[in-house]
């Protein structure tokens, strides 16, 4: 699983929007949606900022990478 796939997994679980979320992290949804299709890769402060947000640690949104 990439991390856009977990970081939508956990979204999901969490009840957030795709904008909503986007919203709490200071990106558009088209940024997003970016992210979880896995054609853009957040940037070490936006992936903390997204953990934070979905109430895990960056390296639980990595151990898809795995």
């Amino acid at each position: 699983m990439s991390i856009g796939e977990c970081i939508k997994a956990r979204r999901i679980a969490s009840g957030y929007s795709q904008d909503g979320l986007a919203k709490m992290v200071g990106i558009g949804q088209p940024m997003m949606a970016q992210i979880e299709r896995g054609s853009k890769i957040p940037n070490m402060l936006l992936g903390r900022d997204i953990a934070k947000v979905l109430g895990c640690g960056m390296e639980e949104l990595l151990e898809g990478e795995k």
